[in-house]
C-alpha cells in the first residue's frame, strides 16, 4: 500500500535542541510514517538550483532518528519529473548527498528521470500518457523489490 506524506508544511524549522523527547508532533508523525514504510520514494522539485529549503528541512528531521526502521538503511529512490533543460540535476545531487549522509540505502536502479510536462497531467491530477505511467510503474516495482519486510 502506498502512503503519500502530506505534512511538509507542518514541520518546524530543524533545531537540534528540539530533537529530543517529546518531539514536536509533526516530527513524530514524519518519523512514524518513515518507520511504517518498507521503502521511501521521493519526488522533489528544484528551486534556485537546489532542493527547496522546506524539503531539506524534512530530510534534516530524519537524520536524528535512531529508532528501528528509521531512514537509516531504508531503501529509498526518487523520480525526477522535471522537464526543465537541466532536469533538476542539482536538486537530485543534493538529495543523493543528504540520503547518503542519513545512511539510507539508495536503490540506484529505481532512481529515474521521467520528465512530466504540465500538459501530461490531467485535471484529475493523474498522468494519462502510457509511456510515462510505464516508467513510474518500473520505478515502483524496482523499489518494492528491495523493500524491507
Amino acid at each position: 500500500m502506498a502512503v503519500l506524506y502530506d505534512g511538509l508544511e507542518r514541520l518546524p524549522h530543524f533545531d537540534p535542541d528540539l530533537d529530543q523527547d517529546p518531539l514536536p508532533p509533526a516530527v513524530a508523525d514524519l518519523r512514524d510514517a518513515i518507520r511504517a514504510a518498507d521503502a521511501v520514494l521521493f519526488c522533489a522539485p528544484e528551486y534556485a538550483g537546489a532542493l527547496p529549503g522546506s524539503f531539506k528541512n524534512l530530510l534534516e528531521w530524519t537524520i536524528g532518528d535512531d529508532q528501528p526502521r528509521s531512514i537509516y538503511t531504508k531503501p529509498v529512490a526518487w523520480i525526477n519529473t522535471s522537464a526543465a533543460p537541466n532536469r533538476a540535476a542539482d536538486a537530485h545531487d543534493s538529495l543523493r548527498k543528504v540520503l547518503a549522509y542519513a545512511h539510507a540505502t539508495i536503490v540506484e536502479e529505481a532512481c529515474a528521470s521521467i520528465p512530466v510536462s504540465r500538459q501530461a497531467v490531467g485535471d484529475d491530477g493523474l498522468i494519462d500518457d502510457a509511456a510515462l505511467r510505464s516508467g513510474i510503474v518500473r520505478v515502483l516495482t524496482t523499489l518494492l523489490a528491495r523493500a524491507v519486510d
